[in-house]
């Protein structure tokens, strides 16, 4: 399982966090420690062949300026045609952190998804930290519980099925 994340802010990089926990909380329930790898990586540093070697992906980004954050951008836009076509069927999941609405942001990564023929396992989660002045959205957040419960099960639903 692949974690790609960026976070200028803190709240996507805990999303990405939560879902790892998530995972492992599963791992751990079905006794499976020794059966499914989670590599975790910046999108600064994530590699098309992070992408070759994972049975499933998850990707969590901030949405800045109604568009995915520049880095995440950046990561699908290097990876995007070393891998296409070679991913096809792939589960993936997509958490976004917004200010107020996310789905520019959502609808973005879901299309390149879409293109690599990634296979969706649950619906974008979107978590609005509702800042809307520049010292709001500047500021560092902190993800909300119910958020974070989110995160945890759609990490946890994919190493499920990854196992």
């Amino acid at each position: 399982m692949f974690v790609v994340w960026h976070s200028r802010t803190g709240a996507a990089r805990q999303m990405a966090m939560a879902a790892v926990e998530g995972a492992r909380d599963v791992i751990a329930e079905l006794q499976a420690e020794n059966q499914l790898d989670i590599i975790v990586k910046k999108a600064d540093d994530a590699e098309s062949a992070d992408l070759l070697q994972a049975d499933g992906m998850l990707f969590c980004a901030p949405e800045n300026l109604a568009s995915l954050s520049g880095a995440m951008k950046e990561f699908f836009d290097r990876c995007y045609y070393d891998v296409l076509d070679r991913l096809n069927g792939r589960p993936y999941a997509l958490l976004i952190s917004a200010g107020s609405d996310g789905s520019n942001a959502a609808k973005q990564a879901e299309r390149i998804c879409t293109g690599w023929r990634l296979k969706p396992i649950a619906p974008t989660h979107v978590a609005n930290m509702r800042a809307q002045t520049a010292e709001e959205i500047l500021a560092p957040k902190t993800l909300g519980e119910p958020d974070r419960e989110a995160c945890k099960t759609i990490g946890g639903t994919l190493a499920a099925l990854l196992l």
